[in-house]
């Protein structure tokens, strides 16, 4: 008997398939069958919500929260300036960043099976040339494959899948991976790899994290990533096609499927890309130099790790309060309140009084992230559709890098130049503040369809 699990997807040509649900009507396409997907006892989105979840929390290696770890050992081991650390993760963030819209691309044209496969062995692979750098430029060269594979295309087509396979409880499925991921990546990892440093050296340990990702990611994407449920006979979030007498349930949204030249000339596109791309940007800045910030106060790197505990946990708790919100008020209004969390977190960072105020700081910037991981998780499947996220959201995701990119320079430069990171942080508080304002005027993109 065949194992279903390595089972291949095979088209089988059947004009009866499930419909989306859309305003257009679309030609019928080859349906998919895998014995995996039809062979579940349950709704095979549920899969695919532990498989994504797991390919949030090996985004991990990539991460802010876990680069910043490593930065003081880059800065000694390799005899070169926090500045030019700084400058060169701005230069291999902003670069990743270009590189988004050819991964949605992919995604929407081959599949996110075959996508995560080929993110999840190069992954594994730069993470075991992190182990390896001697200067500055082979250290350039890391973070770029870092960030690009781990930031941003595992976050990206992770996203996408789960968001193909749930649409009316969208933002509660992307809130539970948000918990998972929070407290087993951002929470876990930071402390897990200091203590990992101080047993195995940050050479060995980042290493340690290629295996892991080639032993856990590799596998979960290649057997449990599918495509859209419409290509396997099935519908969003577990519904049936109603049948001829009337029974079973029927998927009663209507899906509005924008391609990327109609979104992208939207103004809603981007005010909210902007808005998220900001608190990217200052957010990656205060993660990447959290260690030195806190030693800048007095704070030991111990403390700084633990942070992100408190970061993780308040993230956590938030994401399913935001996810089950965003199904039912407008995204702005989250991101509104994410963005004022991000001023009221610059203005905070340079300030510690204590380890007391740490975890004040800590919830913070979790209510903060969660928020804007919620949005920038829902906010275009919502707004433009399922067809072609692929593609929307590596444009999105190409500002939202590129924002990530811009942080820690600025902030690294004004402490080298000025001794202090304090001058920078409160004008950079000006930013997030001022696109609250404008997000506030933000309004959800109709569609105009021709009358011809």
């Amino acid at each position: 008997m065949t194992d279903p699990t390595q089972a291949n997807d095979i088209i089988v040509p059947d004009d009866s398939r499930s419909v989306d649900a859309d305003v257009t009507a679309q030609s019928p396409q080859p349906m998919l069958h895998s014995r995996l997907v039809t062979g579940m006892p349950i709704y095979y989105g549920w899969i695919i919500l532990i498989a994504a979840t797991i390919g949030y929390i090996m985004t991990s290696p990539g991460q802010t929260y876990s680069v910043s770890i490593f930065i003081e050992h880059f800065i000694t081991d390799l005899g070169i300036s926090r500045s030019l650390v700084s400058t060169l993760y701005t230069i291999g963030t902003f670069t990743a960043g270009m590189m988004m819209p050819l991964v949605g691309r992919q995604v929407d044209q081959r599949g996110p099976k075959v996508v995560v496969g080929a993110i999840s062995a190069l992954l594994a692979l730069a993470c075991i040339y992190m182990g390896f750098v001697r200067n500055a430029v082979m250290l350039g060269f890391g973070f770029l494959m870092i960030r690009m594979l781990g930031q941003g295309s595992l976050s990206l087509v992770s996203g996408n899948v789960i968001n193909q396979w749930w649409v009316r409880r969208r933002g509660l499925m992307l809130g539970i991976a948000g918990v998972a991921a929070s407290l087993l990546g951002s929470g876990l990892f930071p402390s897990f790899i200091h203590a990992l440093i101080g047993r195995l050296g940050w050479r060995s340990s980042y290493q340690a994290l290629g295996l892991l990702v080639a032993v856990v990611m590799l596998p979960v994407g290649i057997f449990f990533y599918r495509s859209r449920p419409e290509d396997y006979g099935l519908l969003p979030d577990g519904a049936q096609q109603a049948t001829g007498d009337g029974r079973g349930d029927v998927l009663t949204m209507i899906e509005e499927n924008w391609g990327r030249s109609e979104a992208v000339r939207t103004s809603a596109f981007w005010i909210i890309s902007l808005g998220l791309a900001s608190i990217s940007m200052l957010g990656t800045g205060l993660q990447f130099h959290m260690v030195s910030i806190f030693e800048d106060r007095g704070l030991s790197a111990g403390l700084a790790a633990g942070a992100f505990m408190s970061i993780a946990i308040t993230n956590a708790l938030v994401r399913i309060v935001s996810g089950v919100l965003i199904d039912r008020i407008e995204a702005r209004y989250l991101l509104f309140v994410a963005l004022l969390g991000q001023t009221t977190s610059l203005l905070m960072a340079p300030r510690l009084p204590g380890a007391s105020s740490v975890w004040v700081y800590g919830i913070i910037l979790g209510i903060t992230n969660s928020l804007q991981a919620t949005v920038s998780t829902v906010v275009w499947a919502k707004y433009f559709g399922r067809q072609h996220l692929g593609s929307i959201t590596g444009v999105a995701s190409l500002i939202g890098v590129a924002g990530s990119a811009l942080g820690p320079m600025p902030m690294g430069i004004a402490r080298d130049v000025l001794g202090s990171y304090t001058p920078a942080l409160t004008v950079l508080a000006v930013l997030p503040l001022a696109l609250g304002i404008v997000v506030l005027t933000s309004r959800r993109p109709v569609q105009r369809h021709s009358t011809a």
